[in-house]
């Protein structure tokens, strides 16, 4: 087992090494640049679309923006912005923020188009659901539908693992460690609730996403607020190590350059998934006609995720100087869950442990929600519909697989299956950045009048 881990672990080291990087970083230039700045000029009518203004009940679609958006988010905000931001910090230093900064402004753009091609390509079902993402647009819009198979069979391998087995094991551990909850009752408990969700489909999980999602960035961010606020002189020295290590190389102990770029953009993609394509899969079911508002509502989800909670999570580490601290239990520094909780505890002395152990309950639980449905889109594209309640079932199952076992092999897999997801997306993005300029060069050539209501639900 040594063995094929450590085999593993080495194509990880590839999938996300230099050239996936470097790939990811050149696209959200060249997206950023084509769609003239559309994160920045564009973002204020973004959020007017959000609060459901311009949604119009007749149009075709699941749910609408804030829904879709809520789901999408339900996805990416998970373990990304606890573990990966101290996996981050541990391994690359304070100056693997400013990356993790960079991928989320130019995922901004990176979501934008992927989003936008996801819905403009989807498909609509006898019964009125919806089916969309990167396999769609490979297929129907560049003609290469063997990308698009390879898209789904990689988005569905990663769905048991990254969105499902790891998700469950990051719950787990910390209520046996914290509160001596039985890992096997944590899985049964968690794989009830997520069946109850997901037979619903998009729908239902669109409802549950667009309440669990608010309440849970409230509640952390708050908690990590109120650390700053405590711990306000350090703010800015945080801050300046921040844009300090960012280009220059740190002493023994903190990372190096090289390590701070690879570690920011590839945990700042691991929490926003902005060039791995699953999101567009969840924008395909909004309800609009629109598919350049679509793509608007999605480029915000790497500013909330990324911009923001991420940042919250990153400032308490830094600022408390948590990531110098050692670890008593394994004599090593702290790294990944427990650097978030230790720094969250010293900002907050016995109350800040429960704000991370708790925020990774309602993140996972989210997350497993919306990726089942990632899944069974690959699943329904791959294998037809009938093959979508057997893969519902076998998802639920190994939730409370992943829950009692040991997690490293399914951690590696999924984590590289996640990464290959990129490779066909990215060919589409970019093979179809065409036609995203002519969508929103029409659409911003028109007056949008909106309907005059809010309704996020």
């Amino acid at each position: 087992m040594d063995s094929v881990l450590s085999l593993l672990s080495s194509i990880q080291g590839y999938v996300w090494g230099p050239v996936l990087i470097v790939l990811l970083l050149l696209t959200g230039i060249f997206l950023t640049l084509r769609n003239r700045l559309v994160q920045i000029r564009r973002l204020p009518h973004a959020v007017s679309l959000i609060s459901g203004r311009y949604d119009n009940p007749e149009d075709r679609g699941e749910i609408t923006h804030f829904q879709a958006l809520s789901a999408a988010l339900s996805a990416t905000i998970g373990t990304g912005n606890i573990a990966g931001v101290g996996v981050a910090i541990a391994s690359g230093g304070p100056g693997a923020v400013f990356w993790m900064w960079t991928t989320g402004a130019l995922g901004m753009a990176i979501k934008y188009t992927s989003c936008m091609l996801g819905f403009h390509y989807r498909v609509f079902h006898p019964d009125g659901s919806t089916s969309g993402g990167p396999m769609y647009y490979l297929e129907k819009g560049l003609g290469l539908k063997w990308l698009g198979v390879l898209f789904a069979l990689f988005a569905m391998i990663a769905s048991f693992g990254i969105g499902n087995m790891v998700q469950a094991n990051s719950v787990a551990k910390p209520l046996e460690e914290n509160l001596g909850v039985p890992t096997w009752l944590t899985g049964i408990v968690a794989a009830t609730l997520v069946a109850l969700v997901i037979i619903g489909g998009i729908r239902r999980i669109g409802k549950v996403a667009s309440r669990i999602v608010p309440f849970m960035c409230i509640i952390y961010v708050v908690g990590a607020i109120i650390i700053l606020i405590a711990n306000l002189e350090k703010v800015p020295v945080a801050f300046g190590l921040i844009f300090k290590y960012a280009f220059t190389p740190m002493a023994a102990g903190g990372g190096i350059l090289g390590t701070a770029v690879r570690e920011g953009v590839a945990r700042g993609v691991f929490s926003n998934e902005s060039g791995l394509g699953s999101a567009p899969i969840a924008h395909a079911a909004a309800k609009t006609k629109e598919p350049v508002r679509e793509g608007l509502v999605a480029m915000v989800g790497p500013l909330v995720d990324t911009l923001i909670i991420c940042t919250m999570t990153a400032l308490v580490i830094v600022s408390t100087g948590a990531y110098h601290s050692i670890n008593p239990a394994t004599g090593q520094a702290f790294t990944s869950s427990p650097l978030s909780a230790h720094a969250f505890n010293l900002g907050l002395p016995g109350v800040g442990k429960w704000i991370v152990t708790f925020g990774l309950v309602f993140f996972a639980f989210s997350t497993m929600i919306s990726w089942s449905y990632y899944g069974d889109r690959s699943t329904e594209y791959l294998l037809g519909t009938k093959f979508i309640l057997p893969y519902r079932c076998v998802f639920v199952l190994l939730i409370v697989v992943g829950a009692i076992s040991q997690i490293r092999f399914v951690w590696t897999i999924s984590d590289i299956f996640n990464g290959m997801m990129a490779f066909p997306n990215l060919v589409g993005i970019l093979g179809l950045s065409g036609v995203v300029a002519k969508l929103s060069k029409d659409y911003f050539s028109r007056k949008h009048t909106p309907y005059g209501r809010v309704k996020l639900w």
